[in-house]
């Protein structure tokens, strides 16, 4: 099982990479446009570790039509024009569809180029591409200037047919495949683990598998393990398995093993199940789910992440990250 070492007061928080295009999404029920909203994965991931108060560099590729306001400012692409998904709610399954929505690219932004990425070293790599911007040099240069890579497979085997819906390749065709020793973890939906092979796979990588109200399971060399799910009242599946990628590397960041990371990011999953959108996590958000103190009593967890994550000597957090207040 890959561990990470625990934090310490006065341990600094460790430098976080996050690549990906910020994307306009637009949802779509019986025709309707029903919302539009801020989307990509680099926009959920960064917002729980914003939460979380983890820092990190955010490189994003947008349009001169990129009109939301964000903390980390993306490269802007003169020439070019915002990423843009629609996803339909109403057309059912589709091959290589997700099973709750179909996805299509309706506009596509420059990729990510190895320039684009600062000169410098971190601790931590997301590559969190969502409509085909990360490239095979790109990650591989994420490789070389992060100690530890982290990859949501979407990055790597979505494909588009002319008419922009999303399709999914196998991982051994993607042009990425070569790249998996180098990884620390993959994470995969189970209908995008159906790509790749996992028991293969597992043997370079550590690979973690969301199962959405089933929460997920990890998968290492020697074993593996199936972490709690949260419940949710699922309105808006996107971003979820984002959200999910963010609290975990933000719970690892914080000193916390795999297992315990992972409860995490299924924490942040299920909230951005409930909206519509980036959700915000405010206090009464984590109320709501205070069965969390049932799932932790008693863990290590319970006891000693709350200074880490933030929570001061009276048990009042100091940020959204308030989920371990409930254990006490």
């Amino acid at each position: 099982m890959v561990t990470t070492i625990p934090r310490t007061p006065n341990t600094p928080i460790q430098s976080v990479l996050i690549v990906g295009n910020y994307c306009h999404d637009v949802l779509l029920q019986g025709g309707a446009v029903v919302a539009e909203t801020l989307g990509g994965a680099a926009s959920f991931i960064s917002n729980v570790l914003t939460g979380l108060s983890v820092s990190f560099h955010l490189t994003s590729k947008v349009g001169v039509d990129f009109k939301y306001p964000v903390n980390h400012d993306p490269i802007v692409v003169p020439t070019s024009k915002t990423t843009v998904f629609h996803a339909y709610f109403d057309q059912g399954y589709s091959e290589n569809a997700h099973q709750d929505r179909v996805l299509k690219r309706v506009e596509v932004c420059d990729p990510i180029n190895p320039s684009d990425l600062p000169d410098r070293k971190f601790d931590f790599g997301m590559a969190v591409g969502v409509g085909g911007e990360i490239l095979p040099e790109t990650l591989e240069r994420m490789v070389e200037i992060c100690d530890a890579v982290f990859v949501d497979i979407q990055a790597l085997i979505r494909s588009f047919h002319e008419n922009g819906t999303v399709k999914l390749v196998r991982l051994k065709e993607s042009g990425f495949y070569h790249l998996l020793p180098r990884l620390k973890f993959l994470k995969a939906s189970s209908d995008e683990a159906l790509f790749m092979e996992v028991e293969e796979v597992r043997q370079w990588c550590c690979v973690v598998v969301t199962h959405g109200k089933d929460g997920c399971e990890v998968y290492w060399k020697e074993g593996e393990m199936k972490i709690a799910p949260f419940g949710a009242n699922q309105i808006d599946p996107t971003g979820a398995g984002d959200s999910f990628l963010g609290g975990f590397v933000g719970g690892l960041v914080h000193g916390l093993v795999v297992p315990d990371a992972a409860l995490v990011g299924n924490f942040f999953g299920s909230l951005t199940v409930a909206h519509i959108g980036l959700p915000k996590f405010d206090l009464r958000l984590l109320q709501h789910k205070c069965m969390l103190s049932n799932i932790l009593q008693g863990s290590e967890l319970c006891g000693s992440l709350c200074w880490k994550l933030g929570v001061n000597g009276k048990g009042r957090p100091y940020n959204a990250v308030m989920l371990l207040h409930f254990c006490q």
